[in-house]
């Protein structure tokens, strides 16, 4: 294994720890800080300034005219409509919750190969994607029961299964465009095309906050999800795309509930249940055969 594969699996479980960790942080900002739609236009801000002023200080690069489409595309899968849903479900539903659902992401990725890359589905991976997708509408269909600030658990299920679509979308159109261009001229573009696009979206519920006297505590959170869980984690998967496949990437989402579980019990912002043991199984059990061969395909 060479020194370059160990850096982009470092990076990529460095990513998903912070996403973990990101699950109960964020929610404990909605909806009484800040609400989703407004939260997001912070991120992607906060993150296009920065992206924009690092480049400054790297040689800068020309875009081909025939790639600024995919970068609108990539900018919407990747920076707005996963970002969005993620956010809004967050604020319906429970850290736990949000952190088993992504782990369907390797199953949709696996599907979305299928149809974008002309990739073979064997009758093994087709019992994982049911598994895995059915572990996701056990969570979704009976985890009915509502929970102080979780007021819509269902909904926000589901909302968690179109972010984990949009983000395998982005991760296969995105993956033409890393070797072509350097990470820092990806993501300023990205993000400000995902700032347009977010703007009238979130501008409302972004002017909606008192930013004058937020106590500390809240302006560090709000500070770790801008750097972290937005600059640090979409620099990290970029660089590990550089080596890895995006079914590799979509691997490392299996840590994230592990992460996340630990976190949230330790700190008293989330419980587990059966219902979710059970589901996070069915979910484990097919996104293992969903991916066992690809996994010991990328494995050399």
């Amino acid at each position: 294994m060479t020194n370059q594969r160990i850096f982009a699996l470092l990076a990529a479980t460095t990513a998903s720890t912070i996403y973990g960790i990101n699950h109960t942080i964020a929610k404990g900002l909605m909806p009484d800080v800040i609400k989703p739609f407004g939260f997001i236009l912070l991120r992607v801000s906060g993150a296009a300034v920065i992206f924009w002023i690092l480049s400054l200080f790297f040689p800068s690069e020309k875009v081909e005219r025939r790639d600024w489409f995919r970068f609108v595309i990539c900018a919407f899968f990747g920076m707005v409509l996963n970002m969005l849903a993620f956010f809004k479900g967050l604020s319906l539903s429970t850290p736990i919750n949000s952190s088993v659902i992504i782990t369907v992401s390797p199953v949709l990725l696996l599907v979305l190969s299928a149809f974008i890359l002309k990739e073979r589905i064997t009758w093994v991976k087709t019992l994982g994607i049911f598994l895995g997708l059915g572990g996701a509408l056990v969570l979704i269909l009976f985890g009915l029961k509502e929970q102080p600030n979780a007021p819509n658990i269902p909904l926000g299920n589901l909302l968690f299964i179109i972010n984990a679509t949009s983000y395998s979308i982005y991760l296969i159109l995105v993956k033409p465009l890393v070797p072509k261009y350097s990470s820092i001229t990806l993501m300023k573009f990205l993000f400000l095309f995902a700032f347009l696009i977010n703007l009238p979206i979130g501008i409302s519920e972004f002017t909606e906050v008192a930013w004058a006297s937020l106590p500390f505590e809240d302006l560090w959170k709000l500070g770790f999800v801008v750097l972290c869980t937005t600059v640090m984690t979409y620099l990290l998967n970029i660089y590990a795309l550089k080596q890895l496949s995006p079914s590799t990437i979509g691997a490392f989402i299996y840590l994230q509930p592990v992460i996340a579980v630990i976190f949230a019990v330790i700190v008293g912002a989330d419980s587990l249940t059966t219902l979710r043991i059970g589901a996070a199984v069915l979910i484990f059990l097919g996104v293992y055969l969903s991916t066992i061969k690809r996994a010991r395909k990328f494995s050399n």
